[in-house]
């Protein structure tokens, strides 16, 4: 795959998604551990709907999350429901490749993308969910100032337990830009 340097940060950057990505992507997203972070952890993704799903995340302000070392596609992250007139949007992250889980790669993508939407496309205010057995992805999001602005209490059960989705959003006043 050839990736473009869009935002780069120290350790990775991101790229405009490939759809010729499609089989990694799906490898992932069938992968129990991976997808039980995620909203979609109830969907079976097979190659034809992550492709066209890629092809839909390409028309917007998703991106592919590359290792800066070896160019090395792990995640993706990216802006969705951008509503310009409010200057308001939600934030999506994975880092599918568990090799670089818990070594700052998501905090990284996540602080350029945010910096992006506020140097460049002149939003405000983020918002995102998380599920509470999340503990490292919370660790993350409060790292880069975000704040909780809600629960909906027992929202999910996964193996038995219930968990809250925890809302959580950032202003772009409380955010150090890094662009």
């Amino acid at each position: 795959m050839k990736y473009f340097k869009k935002l780069v940060g120290k350790k990775c950057y991101l790229s405009p998604i490939d759809v010729s990505d499609a089989e990694r992507y799906t490898e992932w997203l069938n992968d129990i551990e991976v997808i039980k972070y995620l909203t979609l952890r109830d969907k079976m993704v097979s190659l034809v709907t992550e492709r066209e799903a890629l092809e839909r995340l390409a028309r917007g302000h998703s991106y592919a999350i590359v290792t800066l070392e070896s160019d090395e596609l792990i995640g993706s992250c990216g802006l969705v429901d951008v509503d310009y007139l409010n200057r308001t949007c939600e934030v999506g992250i994975f880092i599918g490749n568990k090799e670089y889980w818990g070594k700052g790669y998501g905090t990284e993508a996540l602080k350029l993308l945010i910096s992006y939407g506020i140097n460049y496309l002149n939003l405000n205010n983020f918002m995102l969910k998380v599920y509470s057995y999340n503990e490292r992805a919370i660790k993350s999001y409060r790292k880069i100032g975000f704040r909780e602005m809600g629960r909906r209490r027992k929202s999910v059960i996964i193996e038995g337990k219930e968990y809250d989705t925890i809302y959580m959003d950032l202003l772009a006043e409380e955010f150090e830009s890094i662009l």
